[in-house]
């Protein structure tokens, strides 16, 4: 059993965190934090978790959290720069939901985050954190960068095929669809549903905060430089991503589903489909899983892959979990058992 303390817990992927959490079999939550919202408690402003955490919130305190055995950042991006350090010097393992050590270079951090980089003395330490990538690594991680969620439903879309050198990887394609969750909890004028609902619309195409991390993750796959047009959209429903990739074969004979179906057999949250299938994003709703599969599109040289994932768990909080479980010796889908939810 360990215990767990949660900074900024009062968004929307914070309150995934404590639904997983609360049932998690090894994990006792010691503290909920939010500044603005000290003393009220956690049921309180969510009645979904009424008998499960019987916490109220506390001031973001390091030594609050000093006592915890792992403390998860949910926070928006800056926070975890100035805690993450003392936490960590006090023996304590950090998972960290923002973006604040996802990227290695601190100059390119700054540079789509719109301010000097925090903690850099942090990042060499800092363990990207996609099981599927990195497993043993995560294993004996201090510090957690917890994947984003276009980047988690990207590349796992893509992985395979930039390992076994099967693609051009100058020439690749990820047209990626999210529910208005992944904005986050904030009042803001486009994420209201006069705005949101009966609509759809593409966003960020001069460059998205999501595309370095994403570049990041790939050229370290294909050893080299790659060529990626990363074009997001927003979509009138609550949860989840759909990612469509397409990429250009060097060999245009390989199996691709074949080469899908071994690279993630025996990956607990990955599930290639059968030839033929179209993956929703409904069939993952809740859960951490991802659900892909391979196209080859009539009269076509491309290859296409389609990849859905829920952009608050195995995008986020689902995500932070596996990792913790990899970090503390337990079994890597334990809390995660989750069937989804439809409809």
């Amino acid at each position: 059993m360990i215990s767990v303390g949660i900074v900024g817990a009062t968004g929307y992927t914070g309150v995934e965190l404590l639904r997983l959490l609360a049932s998690h079999p090894q994990v006792q939550i010691a503290a909920v934090t939010s500044r603005g919202d000290a003393g009220t408690p956690v049921a309180g402003m969510f009645p979904s978790l009424r008998g499960m955490v019987e916490l109220d919130f506390v001031a973001p305190e390091v030594e609050q959290l000093a006592g915890c055995d792992a403390v998860f950042f949910a926070t928006p991006h800056g926070v975890a720069h100035a805690l993450a350090g003392p936490l960590l010097e006090r023996g304590v393992r950090v998972i960290d939901l923002s973006a604040d050590f996802r990227i290695r270079d601190a100059e390119v951090w700054a540079h789509w985050y719109g301010q000097a980089h925090g903690a850099p003395q942090w990042l060499d330490e800092a363990v990207y954190g996609l099981p599927e990538l990195n497993r043993e690594r995560i294993r004996g991680a201090r510090l957690l960068a917890v994947p984003g969620c276009y980047p988690t439903a990207v590349s796992l879309g893509l992985l395979p095929l930039l390992q076994a050198r099967a693609i051009d990887p100058a020439d690749i394609i990820a047209d990626a669809k999210s529910g208005v969750s992944g904005a986050g909890r904030k009042a803001q004028v486009g994420g209201l549903f006069a705005e949101v609902g009966e609509n759809f619309r593409a966003y960020g195409s001069a460059g998205h905060r999501h595309l370095p991390e994403i570049r990041q993750t790939l050229e370290t796959v294909a050893g080299g430089a790659v060529g990626l047009v990363f074009q997001p959209h927003l979509v009138p429903m609550i949860r989840g991503i759909h990612a469509t990739l397409y990429a250009r074969p060097l060999d245009v004979d390989m199996d691709f589903q074949a080469l899908f179906e071994a690279f993630y057999r025996e990956e607990p949250f990955v599930d290639v489909l059968p030839p033929g299938a179209h993956p929703e994003t409904a069939s993952v709703r809740g859960t951490n899983l991802c659900r892909i599969a391979v196209v080859r599109p009539a009269e076509s040289e491309r290859l296409m892959v389609l990849s859905v994932i829920d952009n608050l768990v195995k995008g986020a909080s689902g995500q932070a979990v596996q990792g913790m479980n990899l970090m503390f010796g337990f079994p890597e889908g334990q809390g995660l058992e989750a069937v989804p939810v439809f409809p």
